[in-house]
């Protein structure tokens, strides 16, 4: 017998399914995420730690799971929102059902959903904060609105904390490769990387160390890199003050610098600048970013909440802003005019697709380059 489900939000909207995957309730803010394929590295990204995650593509489930599709070592996401459960998969690399493996990491799920009402509604309405209850019994609709505006703001909790590393290491997983990372030494300031980024270094041949985010400058030179990366990571930037001093450290004698998603948000905090929380975030992989200095449009890949307030980099930090989303405006990339600094709001790595802008490692590699001859 299916087992009934309900989530509830904060403004007294309720939607009724059954439960799958963990036999757990679960709270947190609830967004929506538009890949069409990609349901594991949705839920292995750090940056949903916190976050309830609803899917738009009705089918979930129909490919199963394998652990190389996995973009961190645990699933982060506080519980899985779909339209239609497949407990059935068919895919030859798969080795357990969505299901199974949810419930294995304590992630709680709920079919049968209007997932494309909800979607509306949080287009509409925003983010808004929410409960999942596995049995609702005969609790009122005002109860469950009342728990859901207990649940604690993400902005509150320690979610950099909760998923990044507190001890460095070199990641060595995949298949090292050759190309412009040749002979060059990359360090990962970890505020919840995805794999997907760290691979997609390596396979340009880069030797890649990954540190804490609370690393010290001196920490990080001291592993003599050729470059520094800053990478993706969940809840409020303006929670980490210490990764943009470290940055802005860095920037002050040259060291080359990439920011990824958080690590963009870093750059702009880096150089004065603020943050801006979005009505709904951005999440999927059909955001499309234009290139300023090339007027090229690409489709990404992006999960965020929080965008630059482009009104408030200084003039005189040397920063401007160099891609936008064709979307909304707002602010997509930040790039030095004179050092070899520049940050991408969405994700190059395309994990899940596209994988229009593994170009940007490239880049950030060719700057290495040119920086060491």
């Amino acid at each position: 017998m299916r087992e009934r489900a309900i989530l509830a939000l904060e403004d007294g909207s309720c939607y009724p399914g059954y439960s799958f995957g963990a036999a757990v309730d679960s709270e947190g803010e609830v967004v929506f995420a538009t890949p069409m394929t990609g349901y594991q590295e949705v839920c292995t990204d750090a940056s949903y730690r916190g976050q309830m995650v609803v899917l738009t593509y009705p089918i979930i489930g129909n490919y199963g799971v394998t652990a190389g599709d996995s973009e961190s070592v645990l699933p982060w996401l506080a519980a899985l929102i779909v339209r239609e459960y497949s407990p059935d998969y068919s895919n030859w690399r798969a080795e357990a059902d969505l299901h199974t493996y949810l419930a294995e990491h304590g992630v709680p799920g709920v079919y049968g959903v209007d997932t494309r009402a909800l979607t509306r509604h949080l287009r509409t309405f925003g983010t808004m904060r929410g409960v999942l209850l596995r049995d609702p019994g005969n609790a009122t609709r005002e109860e469950l609105t009342a728990r859901a505006r207990r649940v604690r703001p993400i902005i509150e909790k320690p979610v950099v904390d909760e998923t990044a590393t507190t001890s460095a290491y070199e990641f060595t997983q995949g298949t090292a490769g050759s190309g412009l990372g040749d002979g060059k030494r990359i360090v990962v300031v970890d505020c919840g990387v995805k794999h997907s980024i760290l691979r997609s270094l390596r396979e340009r041949g880069a030797e890649v160390h990954v540190v804490p985010y609370r690393s010290r400058v001196q920490h990080i030179l001291a592993l003599h890199p050729n470059g520094v990366l800053y990478s993706n990571g969940a809840g409020d930037p303006m929670g980490i003050p210490e990764v943009a001093t470290s940055m802005r450290a860095l920037m002050e004698i040259g060291t080359p610098l990439l920011g990824i998603c958080m690590g963009h948000h870093m750059l702009a905090t880096a150089v004065g600048a603020k943050t801006l929380r979005l009505k709904f975030g951005h999440h999927g992989g059909n955001h499309p970013v234009k290139d300023l200095a090339t007027g090229r449009v690409y489709i990404t890949t992006q999960n965020h909440e929080y965008a630059t307030d482009p009104s408030s980099i200084p003039p005189s930090s040397g920063v401007t802003i160099s891609h936008i989303n064709l979307n909304d405006h707002s602010v997509e990339g930040l790039a030095h005019v004179s050092k070899p600094i520049f940050s991408v709001q969405y994700h190059p790595e395309g994990s899940p697709g596209p994988q229009d802008n593994q170009y940007v490692f490239d880049r950030f590699l060719g700057m290495l380059r040119r920086a060491g001859d």
